[in-house]
C-alpha cells in the first residue's frame, strides 16, 4: 500500500509540474461587434487603445468568422468546436436543447483533465442539454475567477462583456437616453441605411459603446499585469459575432459575421505562434478553429470529432495559415422569425445560397425591432422613401448572390446574373452544395421534426437521414435552374411518398412565384388534404404569396389541429410572411390565445401570435 502511494504521488505530481508547463489563455469576449467598427481594422471605427496595445505584442487576425451571427449559435459552435447544422444548435433561441456530437466534449472538459482551472464569467448560451456542461467549469457564474485556482495551476479563463450587447441600443436602456459623444455628424453610413438623424445617432452611441467596452476590458488587463501574469497568459479578444445596426447581427453577410480577434502572446511562449509580435494575418480563422486552437496552445491531443483547427501552437505554418481563405456562415431561426440562408466566402468572393428566397430580411422580429434604427428603416419603406439599395432589405432575395467583397464590402452589387463571372459563380455553388450534404444540414428537415426525433443524439439522427438530406438539397437547388428545366423534377417530389420532399418542393414553387404555376392545382389539392401539417402550409404558402387562393382557411386550419409550440411558431411565421407581403391577407388569429402552444406568453410562438393579433409590435 505505502508502494502505490508513493507511485500515486509522484503520479500526482508528475500532473501538476506538466500542467506547470502550460501556458494561461484568457478569452476576452465582447458581445455584438464586427470589425469594422474597430478603428484597428476601419478608419472609420472606435479607437480601441486597450486592445491596440495587446496588438502590438501579439497578432490581429484580418480575416475572423463568427459562423453564426447570434449569441447561442455563435457560442455553440465555438464550445463544441462543430458546425451547428449538423449538431442541431443552430436555432436561436433554443426551444429545447440537444445532445453533444457522439464521443464529444465542450472543450474545456479536456483542459480540466489535463490539469487546468477552467472558469467562465459568465455567459454561456449554449443550445446543448445542461448535463452537457458536467465536469467542464470549475466554476461558471458572475463570480467566475481564475483566482481560485491552485497555486501554480495553469488556467483558462473567458471573461465576457455585455457593453456593446444589442439590448444597450433599446430605448429602454438607460444608456440610450445618453447623447452620444460621438459626432454623428461625422460617422460613415452604410449604403443600405438611410441617411437620418435616428441612423446617425445610432451610429454614433454605438462607437461610445466600444469606447467604454474598451477601457472595462483595459481594467482586466492591467490586473493581470499587477498580478504578473502577462509572460504566462496568452490574451484573446473577439466579439461574438457581427455587430447591432441593421442588418448586422442576425444576418450572415460581412457585418454579421466577421469580427474583430487579437491575440496577445507573452514572450515565454512566442515559440507557440507562427509569426512576429505586430504581424497581421490573412489567413481565415473561423469561431469552429477556437477549441481547437486553445487545445494546440495547451498541448493537448485535439478530439477527432471536432470541426475545426488549429491556428496557433505547435505545428502550425505561417505559410499554410495564410493560405487558408474560406469561412462557412449559416442563419436560421433568429427568435420567432425563421430563415435559412448559408455563405461560403472563398478569398474576395463570397457565395451566398437564399433557401427561401421569398423570406425576406426585414421579416419582423418583436426583439430586432425595439430598435428605433429598425423601426424607422421599415416605416421609410413602408412610405417609398429609400432608394434601391436600401430598400432590397425588405424586398424577396434571389436564391443565390454572389460578392466581390473587395470591390463590394457592403454586399450590395449582386453578380451571380454576371456572365463574367458565372465559373466563380459555378465553383462556389458547388462548394457550397459539397459542404451541405457532407455535414449533412439538419436544416433541411422541419425544426419541430428534428427536435421529435433527433435532439437526443443529432449527429446520428443527421448520419441516419444523410441520403434523405442530400435529396432535399437537390430539391431546394432546383431554384437555381431555368423552370422548363426544373419542371419534372419539381413534378416528381410533389407526388413523392417522402412528405420532406413535398415541403421543398412547395419552397422551391415559391421560389419560382408566378412561373410555377402549372402546379396551381397540384397545391390546392395539397393544401386541402395533405396528410402532413406542414406541408398543407407550405402549399397555402405559395398559393398565398402568388395570390392564386387565400391562404388563411389552411393555416387556421392546421394551427387548430397542432399541439406543438415549435411546430406552431413555423406556422406563424407563413402567416407573418404573406400579412407583411400583402397587408390585405390579415389573420384573425384572436382563438389561438387559450391554445395550449400560446399560454406561455413568453414562448416564441406567442410572440408571433401577438404580432400577428396588432400586439407587441415593438
Amino acid at each position: 500500500m505505502r508502494v502505490l502511494g508513493v507511485l500515486i504521488g509522484i503520479l500526482g505530481f508528475a500532473l501538476v509540474s506538466s500542467a506547470r508547463e502550460r501556458p494561461n489563455i484568457v478569452w476576452l469576449v465582447s458581445e455584438d461587434n464586427s470589425a469594422g467598427w474597430l478603428r484597428l481594422y476601419s478608419e472609420t471605427g472606435a479607437p480601441m487603445p486597450n486592445i491596440e496595445k495587446l496588438s502590438k505584442q501579439g497578432l490581429v487576425f484580418n480575416h475572423a468568422f463568427s459562423c453564426g451571427a447570434v449569441c447561442s449559435v455563435a457560442r455553440s459552435t465555438i464550445i463544441s468546436g462543430c458546425y451547428a447544422p449538423r449538431t442541431g444548435t443552430q436555432y436561436h433561441r433554443k426551444q429545447k436543447t440537444v445532445g453533444m456530437p457522439d464521443g464529444l466534449k465542450m472543450f474545456p472538459w479536456y483542459l480540466r483533465q489535463a490539469g487546468y482551472y477552467t472558469s467562465n464569467c459568465y455567459k454561456e448560451d449554449y443550445n446543448f442539454d445542461p448535463a452537457e456542461k458536467k465536469g467542464v467549469w470549475d466554476d461558471s457564474s458572475k463570480k467566475a475567477t481564475y483566482r481560485n485556482r491552485k497555486p501554480g495551476q495553469p488556467f483558462f479563463h473567458v471573461q465576457n462583456y455585455h457593453t456593446t450587447h444589442e439590448s444597450r441600443m433599446h430605448p429602454t436602456n438607460k444608456e440610450y437616453i445618453r447623447k452620444p459623444e460621438t459626432d454623428a455628424a461625422s460617422v460613415g453610413l452604410f449604403p443600405y441605411h438611410p441617411d437620418t438623424k435616428t441612423f446617425r445617432e445610432a451610429y454614433a452611441r454605438y462607437l461610445d459603446l466600444h469606447t467604454m467596452l474598451d477601457a472595462e476590458m483595459g481594467q482586466f488587463i492591467q490586473k493581470l499585469e499587477a498580478e504578473g501574469l502577462m509572460e504566462d497568459t496568452f490574451i484573446f479578444y473577439y466579439g461574438d459575432h457581427g455587430g447591432v445596426l441593421p442588418r448586422g447581427k442576425g444576418y450572415i453577410y460581412e457585418s454579421g459575421l466577421r469580427v474583430p480577434m487579437v491575440v496577445y502572446v507573452p514572450k515565454k511562449w512566442k515559440h507557440l505562434v507562427p509569426a512576429a509580435p505586430g504581424s497581421c494575418i490573412d489567413g481565415f480563422v473561423e469561431f469552429v478553429d477556437l477549441s481547437a486552437t486553445v487545445l494546440n496552445l495547451a498541448g493537448i491531443e485535439i478530439p477527432a470529432g471536432i470541426d475545426g483547427k488549429p491556428f496557433l501552437g505547435r505545428g502550425v505554418d505561417l505559410d499554410e495559415l495564410n493560405r487558408r481563405d474560406t469561412a462557412f456562415g449559416y442563419a436560421d431561426r433568429f427568435d420567432e422569425k425563421y430563415d435559412l440562408v448559408r455563405t461560403l466566402r472563398k478569398g474576395r468572393f463570397k457565395y451566398m445560397r437564399n433557401y427561401q428566397p421569398f423570406n425576406f430580411d426585414g421579416l419582423h422580429n418583436v426583439y430586432r425591432y425595439k430598435m428605433p434604427a429598425y423601426r424607422e428603416w421599415r416605416e421609410r419603406y413602408e412610405a417609398g422613401g429609400l432608394h434601391a439599395d436600401q430598400r432590397r432589405f425588405f424586398e424577396p432575395r434571389p436564391p443565390e448572390c454572389l460578392y466581390d467583397l473587395e470591390k463590394d464590402p457592403h454586399e450590395i452589387n449582386n453578380l451571380a446574373d454576371d456572365p463574367v463571372y458565372a465559373g466563380k459563380l459555378i465553383e462556389l455553388r458547388r462548394l457550397m452544395q459539397a459542404r451541405i450534404t457532407s455535414m449533412p444540414d439538419l436544416s433541411f428537415i422541419p425544426e419541430s421534426v428534428f427536435l421529435a426525433g433527433g435532439r437526443k443524439n443529432p449527429t446520428s439522427y443527421a448520419k441516419e437521414h444523410k441520403e434523405e438530406i442530400a435529396g432535399l438539397v437537390d430539391i431546394a437547388d432546383l431554384q437555381m435552374k431555368p423552370f422548363l428545366e426544373a419542371k419534372g423534377q419539381i413534378a416528381k417530389a410533389l407526388s413523392s411518398e417522402n412528405p420532406w420532399e413535398r415541403y421543398w418542393a412547395l419552397i422551391t414553387c415559391s421560389a419560382f412565384g408566378q412561373q410555377a404555376a402549372p402546379f396551381f392545382d397540384k397545391a390546392k389539392s395539397m393544401a386541402a388534404a395533405d396528410e402532413e401539417r406542414l406541408v398543407r402550409v407550405r402549399a397555402a404558402e405559395f398559393l398565398g404569396l402568388t395570390g392564386t387562393a387565400d391562404p388563411r382557411p389552411v393555416v387556421m386550419d392546421v394551427l387548430r389541429q397542432t399541439t406543438d409550440p415549435v411546430e406552431a411558431n413555423l406556422i406563424l411565421n407563413t402567416a407573418a410572411l404573406l400579412q407583411e407581403t400583402n397587408p390585405g391577407c390579415r389573420f384573425d388569429l384572436g382563438e389561438f390565445h387559450s391554445a395550449a402552444w400560446a399560454k406561455n406568453k413568453t414562448s416564441l410562438a406567442r410572440n408571433r401570435l401577438d404580432y400577428l393579433a396588432g400586439e407587441n409590435q415593438f
